[in-house]
């Protein structure tokens, strides 16, 4: 059952109009470039419009892998591929997989259970993050729900590079996750070091959150030591291999690597400059800002 009529699942013609559209969305992120005003995260603002952080992270990051998994159980049946979803070949299911096992960690598992805090978000941060991943999944889902490979065959000349990028895309992901828990470490030693202090005080060990949302530390494990911003980094690569999976045609998987590049360069740019102001120069020191050596 269709949820919007030639759109939710799209036809191909919509597919595609879909996709056109989303190879422009670096013109909408080049306002990043113009403007310090990013009101998330370490640049979050005071607002009664503010969002609890890990409840915006979680509603915003979810939809893509929503709407991907809603096109790939109905679209097939759309256009008459036997069996339906279940008739769409392994390699389609293989990335479906993936992209669904990142956004299981990203959207729910890290800002619901394993971020010790998050900073507030701002709605104008959350709509465009929730229109970034429905553009996003409907532009992959549509692809591999039937708009692209359809049968066995159709991957058969693109195993070995499939083989490959899903190896990528596994170290992409883990090496993710390990500078990720760098970060909470950071949250976490600031809430047992402030648990102690209370404690010494003749005051109640606080549970919670309380006072630890604005910490912030320079982190220095793993690819820490040469760039400041290491997940992103390893986010890259990881998508780079699920792009590799698909194959270097893949026009929805290149989007995927290209946009999340153009949304997350100028913030990670933007954060070195943050981390000078705050730190200094010399605690910096010559690390960059996502890839090391360079930018």
């Amino acid at each position: 059952m269709a949820i919007i009529q030639d759109w939710l699942p799209p036809t191909r013609e919509n597919w595609e109009f879909i996709v056109y559209l989303w190879q422009f969305f670096p013109v909408v992120t080049a306002v990043q470039w113009l403007t310090s005003f990013y009101p998330q995260g370490k640049t979050s603002i005071t607002s009664s419009l503010n969002i609890p952080g890990k409840y915006a992270w979680a509603l915003m990051e979810i939809p893509g892998a929503f709407v991907l998994l809603y096109i790939a159980s109905t679209l097939p049946h759309e256009l008459g591929i036997e069996n339906g979803a279940r008739g769409l070949p392994w390699g389609n299911w293989v990335m479906i997989g993936m992209f669904v096992t990142h956004y299981l960690y990203r959207a729910l598992l890290a800002p619901l259970y394993l971020n010790p805090s998050m900073s507030p978000i701002h709605p104008i941060v959350f709509l465009a993050a929730t229109m970034w991943q429905l553009f996003n999944g409907a532009s992959l889902g549509g692809w591999l729900a039937g708009h692209g490979p359809t049968t066995t065959d159709d991957w058969a000349g693109r195993l070995y590079m499939a083989e490959i990028g899903m190896v990528v895309w596994a170290w992409g992901f883990l090496a993710n996750i390990w500078h990720d828990d760098e970060l909470r470490e950071i949250r976490r030693a600031a809430a047992r070091k402030m648990a102690r202090q209370e404690k010494e005080n003749g005051g109640e060990t606080k549970e919670g959150n309380g006072g630890v949302e604005k910490v912030y530390m320079l982190p220095k494990n793993g690819l820490f030591h040469w760039v400041l911003y290491a997940h992103y980094l390893c986010e890259w690569i990881e998508w780079c291999g699920f792009w590799m999976v698909a194959g270097w045609d893949c026009v929805p998987a290149r989007l995927f690597v290209m946009n999340e590049i153009a949304t997350m360069l100028p913030r990670a740019l933007a954060g070195r400059n943050w981390y000078v102001e705050k730190f200094g120069k010399e605690k910096v020191g010559s690390r960059k800002a996502v890839i090391p050596g360079l930018l």
